[in-house]
């Protein structure tokens, strides 16, 4: 019985692997040289707004201690 149970298994896991690769196949691919200029282009666009690149204002910094830590 554990045998039947385990090759069902086994034909489902192949249909679903079977699947994804008809859905993976069916996507459409772009070259890496046209993505990469475009991202380049969108950093350079948004490099203002950018905070990891501008910083962030303390005042406006939500993840500012609020108060510090004191031992006595």
């Amino acid at each position: 019985m554990s045998g039947k149970v385990c090759s069902s298994n086994s034909v489902v896991q192949a249909q679903k692997m079977v699947d994804q690769l008809r859905v993976e196949a069916g996507m459409e691919r772009l070259k890496i040289s046209l993505t990469a200029v475009e991202l380049v282009r969108y950093c350079q666009d948004h490099r203002r707004s950018d905070p990891l690149l501008t910083g962030i204002a303390a005042s406006s910094n939500p993840f500012k201690d609020k108060k510090t830590c004191v031992l006595l």
